[in-house]
């Protein structure tokens, strides 16, 4: 994918692989964060929803908007590359 570090680097001495440490990014940061704070199921996800479409601009919905598309399309390449097919006919 796109934006991801390759988190191994290949020992061409030895013909292994190493684990090397990367920093984490900011956009993986505000993930995990965001995962973090919708992981809480006492959380009314409804009222967060209006919340985001009455009481921040406009900017801040669509930008919302914008990660759960990313979220979906990225998850569906995701279960592409495992399953090896689209199970969704608008991949057709």
């Amino acid at each position: 994918m796109w934006g991801l570090r390759f988190p191994y680097l290949f020992d061409t001495m030895k013909g292994t692989m190493r684990r090397i440490r990367l920093g984490v990014s900011k956009e993986e940061k505000v993930a995990i964060a965001m995962g973090r704070l919708l992981s809480d199921f006492n959380l009314d996800l409804e009222a967060v929803g209006k919340y985001l479409a009455t009481a921040q601009p406009y900017l801040i919905y669509r930008r919302a908007v914008e990660v759960l598309e990313a979220t979906k399309f990225n998850k569906d390449i995701a279960e592409y590359r495992e399953v090896g097919q689209y199970y969704d006919n608008r991949f057709f």
